[in-house]
């Protein structure tokens, strides 16, 4: 038997979230790897999961947790086998596949990633989803040709988890950047993490009604959408690319026409970190272990239990998280 946050359905529709002790034999019985679980995190979708919302888990009893890093007990693929440190982000693992909140589970060996040398459990999920997709934003934007010299690069949602770790990548690789949060409090983290200016988001949180604005930004990875991403596209500077990773601020675009990408050239790209190829899953772990600081990353963490996991689930829907929430299912 062993602990799991378990998130349940009662008749009425009411969502509880209950930490109780499961067996091996609930786990999922399809899966090929069993792994002990050092750590998971706390990502947006795991405050949908949570809280029941969103639609995302569509069975009931669920043990949420999109992500997490561990040990594996006992593998049935031979490509794993006991004793390796392996990491888990996406597949929709925590939506429709018992997840990392838990202190066991049993999931598929192609979903797994070995944890990359020089890196531990704790650091992995320091990252996780949040991280890992920044690092994808990030490639794809030098995969489009940004380079430092280009220009000033954008971060929006700074202070949340995928900002946080593209600042401090960014800062890493030579880039001066503009982040931009709501929360004024956190200022002096951002600068902390490499942000060379803060941008208030009130300064972008409506568009101006023009098709173009003045070119400023040489890159961006947006974590928010909306009505941000619509004003932050026509701010664009010639042949740059956005990275669209998130709509905390909406799915619609409202306001946006066609003319930035006529005019500019400019590419919108969409990251999704769900689905990825295990070849570009490791190509990002290993860029992680070499251009992501350390030092700032336990910088962003704040340490959680899975007793703590309800409350996060609803602060970090409120946009009330700061970096990365790194669970130790074992505390």
């Amino acid at each position: 038997m062993f602990n799991a946050l378990v998130v349940d359905r009662a008749e009425d529709g009411t969502i509880t979230q209950t930490i109780r002790q499961i067996g091996e034999d609930q786990l999922p019985a399809d899966g090929e790897v069993t792994v002990a679980i050092d750590y998971s995190t706390v990502n947006y979708k795991d405050g949908l999961c949570i809280g029941g919302k969103g639609g995302l888990v569509r069975q009931f009893p669920h043990v949420p947790g999109i992500d997490f890093a561990g040990t594996v007990e006992a593998s049935d693929d031979a490509r794993y086998k006991a004793g390796d440190k392996v990491v888990l982000t996406g597949w929709r693992v925590g939506e429709v596949w018992w997840g990392g909140y838990a202190q066991k589970a049993r999931v598929k060996a192609d979903w797994l990633v070995r944890l990359p040398d020089g890196m531990t459990t704790r650091q992995a999920m320091a990252i996780g989803t949040a991280g890992f997709t920044a690092m994808l934003a990030i490639m794809a934007l030098e995969d489009h040709g940004l380079k430092p010299d280009n220009g000033t690069v954008l971060v929006t949602g700074a202070a949340g988890g995928v900002g946080s770790v593209a600042t401090a990548v960014f800062e890493k690789l030579g880039y001066e950047i503009a982040a931009v949060t709501g929360r004024p409090e956190q200022e002096s983290y951002l600068r902390d993490l490499g942000a060379t200016t803060i941008i208030p988001r009130s300064d972008l949180a409506e568009p101006s009604g023009k098709p173009l604005e003045r070119e400023q930004w040489a890159g961006c990875v947006d974590a928010v959408g909306g009505k941000m991403l619509a004003k932050v596209l026509t701010q664009m500077t010639y042949g740059s690319s956005v990275s669209a990773v998130g709509l905390a601020g909406g799915a619609a675009l409202d306001g946006v026409t066609v003319v930035p990408f006529l005019l500019r050239g400019i590419n919108l790209l969409g990251i999704d970190s769900v689905m990825q190829p295990y070849e570009n899953r490791n190509r990002a772990w290993q860029r992680l272990v070499s251009d992501l600081p350390m030092d700032k990353l336990e910088a962003m963490v704040q340490p959680a239990t899975l007793e703590d996991l309800p409350k996060l689930g609803t602060s970090i829907l409120k946009g009330q998280v700061k970096g990365r929430c790194v669970v130790d299912v074992n505390a």
